[in-house]
């Protein structure tokens, strides 16, 4: 035997090695494979904290000082860079979306998938809470330019009734509003400040019209994350469905263990019983017989 185990022994040296090596091997790509999701994690909520929120604030920053600016030159200059702002910040936006998609959809072994998921929702959330910062900057600035034009609007018509600011505020220069301004700037008196003020509502017309772009984005990106969201969702569903179905089985397969062993043990007593029964007869048979044969040889 010694020398049976030494030969198995010598033949396969590394083999326990190499079964630990394996396990050790696939541990090792599981926490590599976590190691960069969490760095991808980390780096997108730094860009959404270092970049993107910065960003709105910018943005904010220069709404405000476009419409509180008395300098034509100025208000022209920060409305380029207010431009180039937006531009860059729907680009961010964008791609942060494309990378929390990926996030969320990084697979796995079931319970790396759901902290995968639940890590993708934190990530999520953050980038929702920013995007809906956003997107009310934009609203509370939306609707000081259109009371800054309709105040302007008013230095030409005074009068005008809240059908024609309408139109004015809708149209800016073209169509019905564009139609009611000229008129109005041809009957007043106060001809180089109505001017100022035609050209000032044409330029917060042309905002009023980039803001409207920039929501119409924010409410897709809000209509995609609700999609990843419920994707999202879905994807635990199944998860814990899953989960749920292999604790039943679990305790399907304790359930019938427990049931062999009760029956294992009545059947063990029962055995028991009939070798008591066997040897009880046994006894009973070897008494007659004893008592019996002298009986006989007497005879």
């Amino acid at each position: 035997m010694d020398r049976l185990a030494a030969a198995r022994a010598q033949r396969n040296p590394d083999q326990g090695d190499i079964e630990l090596g394996g396990i050790q091997g696939n541990g090792g790509q599981n926490g590599d494979d976590m190691s960069g999701f969490y760095n991808e994690i980390g780096a997108v909520r730094d860009a959404i904290r270092s970049q993107l929120v910065p960003s709105v604030q910018r943005i904010s920053d220069l709404h405000s000082r476009s419409l509180n600016s008395t300098d034509e030159a100025a208000v022209q200059r920060d409305n380029a860079n207010l431009s180039a702002l937006i531009d860059e910040t729907s680009k961010q936006t964008k791609e942060l979306q494309q990378r929390i998609k990926a996030l969320e959809r990084q697979g796995g072994p079931e319970g790396s998938a759901l902290i995968k998921r639940q890590q993708a929702a934190a990530l999520k959330s953050e980038f929702r809470e920013a995007m809906e910062n956003y997107q009310r900057v934009e609203q509370q600035y939306r609707q000081r330019y259109r009371e800054r034009m309709e105040r302007q609007f008013r230095i030409v018509k005074p009068d005008a009734t809240p059908e024609e600011v309408t139109a004015v505020l809708e149209d800016g220069q073209g169509g019905q509003g564009g139609q009611i301004f000229a008129q109005a700037l041809r009957n007043t008196t106060r001809y180089g400040e109505s001017r100022a003020a035609y050209r000032e509502v044409q330029e917060r017309h042309a905002e009023v019209q980039r803001i409207e772009q920039t929501l119409t984005e924010l409410a897709q990106l809000f209509n995609d994350l609700s999609i990843l969201v419920e994707e999202q969702d879905e994807g635990i569903n199944v998860i814990n469905a899953n989960a749920a179905d292999a604790n039943r089985d679990t305790e399907k397969a304790v359930d019938q263990v427990n049931k062999a062993v009760v029956s294992a043990r009545r059947a063990r007593r029962m055995r028991w019983i009939c070798f008591i029964i066997i040897v009880i007869i046994l006894i009973i048979i070897a008494i007659i017989l004893a008592i019996e044969i002298p009986k006989n040889k007497s005879s």
